[in-house]
């Protein structure tokens, strides 16, 4: 397999803040698909149909798989961008917030005559969760509409969830650019995507993110047996299991880890995104995969403790037994050898 890695290009003025640099280009990661508002129910149960349940808290925040993935590892390091679509209607604030946090918004853009993509999750208090999404200015995308200016300052680039022929549009100019790329359908991998998009999306991918479920679903959809047989296409499937940890799987063999304690199981909202956020942390320092994974679990583990009262900035990581407390060093390079991910 052919490094992803291309020599140095010139720094730019990025917007994604400043610190040491984690690969050769002016940003080391773009993240393409949502940026949501959250409104937060919280239920006593989930309802069954044809039935009303009282809602016990209401909350309304910043989310979205991309914008959740893009803040959470901007905090930890890596220099990040968000390309997303949104509506006139998207709070100023929000904007702000993300400026603010370090996050590069230059693919960041608002479509005249469309809605903010707003999600309603609805959650039982013990980790059971149902949502209803209106997909607004992220429905139908064009394809000739690429953040192309954002992708060429990018070492690499992060589909989550999204139009699919947007999604594979931008997965073919990053890798004919030489970008590698991670596919994170996340929840839509259930209605969104077809068995021809995967067939399509599959050989382009580095890295395939999903929780069991998901990537349970997208193994059906592709006529894949077993996740084991996803590494015939993609070299590195990288699992979450919710209260049982992690999984990952490669051609250099698998890893398994278990989930960080956490108290009471209630908000989980978000936590997910957080290990995406945390895994990317340490693998732009170039840690070896276990300490990837251990990584996204402490910033899954770090969501999961704040609960539903955090509000919309990050939850900090404690400062004991925090894996990101040692500054970065220089970033991983060739990241394979014969399609095997080197571990060490």
């Amino acid at each position: 397999m052919v490094s992803p890695w291309r020599s140095p290009s010139p720094r730019s003025n990025s917007t994604s803040g400043t610190g040491p640099g984690l690969s050769p280009f002016p940003l080391d990661l773009l993240v393409v698909g949502h940026t949501n508002l959250d409104v937060l129910l919280t239920l006593p149960h989930l309802p069954e149909p044809d039935t009303t349940v009282p809602v016990l808290g209401r909350e309304v925040r910043l989310g979205g798989t991309a914008a959740n993935i893009a803040r959470w590892s901007r905090k930890l390091g890596v220099r990040s961008a968000l390309a997303s679509f949104v509506g006139p209607d998207f709070p100023v604030r929000y904007r702000r917030l993300l400026r603010q946090e370090g996050v590069d918004l230059a693919g960041f853009r608002s479509l005249p005559g469309r809605r903010t993509p707003t999600c309603w999750i609805l959650e039982d208090g013990h980790g059971g969760q149902t949502t209803v999404i209106d997909q607004g200015a992220m429905g139908r995308l064009d394809s000739r509409n690429l953040p192309r200016g954002v992708l060429r300052r990018s070492a690499w680039v992060h589909l989550t969830t999204g139009d699919p022929g947007y999604q594979l549009a931008v997965a073919e100019v990053a890798r004919s650019g030489g970008r590698p790329v991670a596919f994170d359908p996340a929840q839509e991998i259930r209605y969104r995507w077809k068995p021809s998009d995967l067939r399509r999306m599959l050989p382009l991918t580095e890295i395939l993110f999903g929780n069991e479920g998901e990537i349970q679903r997208l193994s059906e959809i592709g006529g894949f047996g077993d996740p084991r047989e996803l590494l015939s296409v993609v070299p590195l499937v990288v699992m979450t299991r919710g209260p049982r940890g992690v999984s990952a799987f490669s051609r250099a063999g698998n890893v398994d880890l278990p989930a960080l304690p956490v108290g009471s199981l209630g908000h989980v909202t978000g936590a997910g995104d957080a290990f995406r956020g945390g895994f990317y942390a340490g693998w732009f320092r170039g840690w070896p995969l276990q300490a990837c994974l251990k990584g996204g679990l402490s910033a899954a583990a770090a969501t999961l403790r704040a609960g539903r009262d955090r509000g919309d900035p990050l939850p900090a990581l404690p400062f004991r037994g925090n894996p990101f407390s040692r500054a970065p060093k220089e970033g991983r390079r060739a990241l394979t050898t014969n399609g095997k991910y080197i571990h060490g």
